[in-house]
């Protein structure tokens, strides 16, 4: 491994650090966006189940609030309704989108870092190629010399171009599969919480009739 380094020179380093930080994020968001963390499954109906009757206790909805994400978005429509028995349904709403959007910004955490990483490591892997044709170049003997060049500096150009051509695509691929593939994962977390936080608030208004 030490060898294909050597070989592809100095612009492979940037790619290198790319590629640790991409594994970093993977790592960060598989454990970040678990299920049990965002919309645990039975939740919702826990939650429905509990407030059959009345809204619960400021302590219960504490609690809700750090079960999860769903959990914070379903008690603030507890508490906006436990600080004002009064307020309308448009209120309650907007309570709970407002909670929402501050979930879904930290869903989507790190996101941009991944997209990055994907968009711009093919164009350092291209950097690097462009870095080993000038190596190729160079090894060619100027205009009136002795004819050939420098066997080992065109050696060294060539592996330069190839080896930071593939390893930018080697950083680049997983790095937007991972990328597309947690995008789907939030928005499928964010359409359960809505639908989730819905559900609640014509249950509440329900409740309060």
């Amino acid at each position: 491994m030490f060898s294909i380094i050597q070989a592809a020179g100095w612009p492979i380093w940037p790619l290198i650090a790319c590629s640790i930080l991409a594994l970093a994020l993977v790592i960060e968001r598989f454990i970040s966006l678990q299920a049990k963390k965002i919309a645990p499954a039975h939740l919702l109906q826990e939650v429905l189940s509990v407030s059959r009757v009345a809204v619960p206790a400021p302590e219960v909805i504490n609690q809700l609030e750090k079960n999860s994400a769903l959990g914070e978005v379903l008690a603030s429509g507890f508490r906006a309704l436990h600080n004002n028995p009064r307020c309308s349904e448009v209120d309650l709403r907007a309570s709970m989108e407002g909670v929402g959007r501050m979930v879904a910004h930290r869903l989507e955490r790190y996101l941009s870092a991944l997209a990055t990483i994907a968009s711009a490591a093919p164009l350092m892997g291209l950097f690097g190629t462009v870095v080993g044709m000038i190596e190729i170049f160079g090894s060619q003997t100027p205009a009136g010399g002795a004819t050939g060049g420098n066997p080992a500096q065109l050696a060294h150009g060539i592996s330069v171009a190839l080896y930071n051509t593939a390893f930018g695509l080697i950083v680049a691929i997983p790095s937007l599969i991972f990328w597309r593939y947690f995008r789907a994962r939030i928005d499928a977390y964010l359409l359960t919480l809505e639908l989730a936080s819905e559900r609640l608030a014509r249950h509440l208004n329900t409740l309060r009739k």
